[in-house]
């Protein structure tokens, strides 16, 4: 009897093992086709629209669940449609094998062995897909990854088709494509219009890998999207990212002295940042680039596009004022004006809310009356560069800058150095490097003084007129020999003095009173509740300088 028995429970185990050998089978599919059309829309969200036609091995499970990555976690999960073969499936759920992704419950639906079908998945809204271009500030960088599987499931090729729509309104010579790195398809995508009028970027290839991670990325000019829609990712953020992995693979007292490191430098960074941020106080809309110089701006106008500190702005309103004979000094320290009256013609609009801040009783009442000019000489010069190439304007000034100083160089006697000095010193005060400059170029050489410096310095005063005849311009030399002179470096030192009485006397703090204008000109943006770096699924997306959009790694389960 026992013989019998086990002679019917060997059979038995045989067929349990074989059962249990096919109920552990893994998945096992071909992915012939994938097609992905990624909608870049006007409010800076992003549509996914996934088609997947999976062949089923013979002999493998069903396919009844497919997990699929998607860029971030700021998706309505309730938004999302799918089918298969047509047919609509409701068990869409958070993924446990990707995140962020979700899985697909094909239920009644599930692709036998043997089989083919094809999936569908929608995904009308994703935000924060979108982040500033590294290379060029006016544009926005929208780059997507279409969602992969382990390789462990899928084989063969696949033909894979990725279309990028770009928001309605973008011209078709405006995008710029990204390189797609390890693609077998062309290194150039297809260009056209899709049928609502919108430019789209094909990539496509029957050489695709299933389980390969591909990038596909674009950028299009920003201000087709609202500009809170681009993800900005701050520099302590990337360096944090950046210092995550290193410190988890640090132990013991190195552990604690980079950590100690990494804390000083975040408190150092964010003062540096802090500080720098309130001394930008150019209009951001200057930024956006068009085409060609804008002459014809004034030197203090140039100025604020150089963005130069507002003491020595304010000290070049003051000469401005002064060789205008719209004012005369009465005392230097502390900086006391007269005003003429009636006023000169010809000054400018912050040349005359200049005289008008120097007429007003209080400090305070000045100091108010100073950011004002600021503020509207700020906002004047943003209109006047609308349409033109910031960076080419400013490259022009720096050679009229650099054109100033050569022409005093070249001049051959103090007398005619003096003079084109004078003509040029509007020019030549914008130098960041001025007095290392008039130094140089000065040297021991006597300056003869203008004859409009007696109503700057009133030490001078009465000494500025000719003793011989002359014949004389308005602010020109007349007869020079006769002119008081100081030395080149006194002379230097003596305008470097007017910037220091602005910053201590009439500003006060130069870093708060800019910060002011700034807060108007060039507000800090609001803060962002979203990420920069993300992952899972077996993908890395650290995306923060060109972009990110990446999907991340799915499959059956």
């Amino acid at each position: 009897m026992k013989k019998r028995i086990l002679w019917l429970l060997i059979p038995l185990g045989l067929c349990l093992l074989l059962a249990g050998s096919a109920w552990a089978q893994d998945y096992s599919f071909r992915l012939d086709q994938e097609g992905v059309n990624a909608y870049w829309n006007q409010d800076g969200t992003l549509s996914i629209d996934y088609v997947f036609t999976f062949s089923n091995d013979p002999g493998a499970p069903p396919i009844d669940y497919v997990d699929v990555g998607l860029p971030n976690s700021n998706y309505d999960i309730s938004a999302i449609e799918a089918d298969v073969n047509g047919n609509a499936i409701s068990d869409i759920q958070p993924s446990t094998a990707v995140n962020p992704g979700v899985t697909l419950g094909l239920g009644d639906s599930s692709i036998p062995a043997g089989a083919t079908g094809n999936v569908h998945l929608t995904v009308p809204e994703v935000s924060g897909v979108l982040y500033p271009d590294s290379s060029d500030s006016s544009y926005a960088s929208a780059v997507f990854s279409p969602t992969w599987f382990g390789s462990q499931y899928v084989r063969g090729a696949t033909a894979l088709t990725v279309i990028f729509h770009f928001p309605a309104g973008v011209q078709p010579q405006e995008p710029r494509y990204h390189a797609v790195e390890g693609w077998p398809g062309s290194a150039t995508p297809q260009t056209g219009v899709d049928s609502q009028g919108r430019v789209i970027y094909t990539w496509t290839t029957n050489q695709a890998n299933g389980s390969t991670h591909y990038t596909f990325g674009a950028s299009f000019p920003a201000h087709y999207v609202p500009a809170d829609a681009i993800v900005r990712v701050s520099a302590l953020a990337a360096i944090g990212s950046a210092l995550a992995a290193l410190l988890a693979a640090l132990t013991g007292p190195l552990l604690c002295l980079v950590v100690f490191a990494f804390f000083v430098g975040i408190i150092a960074l964010s003062v540096w940042s802090a500080q720098r941020r309130k001394m930008e106080y150019l209009s951001p809309t200057i930024s956006i680039e068009g085409h060609g110089i804008k002459r014809g701006l004034t030197a203090v106008e140039a100025a604020v596009l150089m963005q130069q500190p507002v003491d020595k702005i304010f000290t070049m309103i003051l000469f401005s004022v002064v060789k205008k004979g719209g004012a005369q000094v009465t005392t230097r320290d502390p900086l006391k004006l007269e005003v003429t009256q009636p006023a000169p013609e010809g000054l400018q609009p912050y040349e005359q809310d200049f005289l008008k801040a120097f007429q007003t009783e209080s400090d305070r009442d000045r100091q108010l009356a100073l950011q004002n000019l600021m503020v509207n000489l700020i906002k004047g010069l943003t209109e006047k560069m609308k349409g033109f190439s910031r960076k080419e304007t400013l490259e022009y000034y720096q050679s009229i800058i650099q054109r100033a100083w050569t022409e005093v160089q070249s001049a051959n006697t103090p007398e005619v150095k003096s003079q084109r000095f004078d003509e040029n010193m509007d020019w030549m005060v914008l130098d960041r490097d001025y007095q290392g400059r008039s130094a140089q170029v000065f040297g021991g050489v006597p300056i003869f003084m203008p004859i409009w410096w007696g109503r700057y310095d009133p030490t001078f005063r009465g000494a500025s007129a000719p003793v011989a005849p002359a014949a004389a311009s308005p602010g020109r030399m007349a007869g020079p020999v006769s002119l008081p002179h100081l030395p080149g470096s006194d002379f230097a030192a003596s305008i470097a003095h007017t910037t220091q009485s602005f910053a201590g006397g009439i500003v006060g703090n130069v870093s708060a009173f800019t910060n002011r204008i700034t807060n108007v000109t060039n507000p800090p943006p609001p803060p962002s509740t979203g990420g920069g770096f993300r992952g899972g699924g077996g993908c890395a997306c650290a995306c923060a300088c060109a972009g990110c959009a990446c999907a991340c790694a799915g499959g059956g389960r």
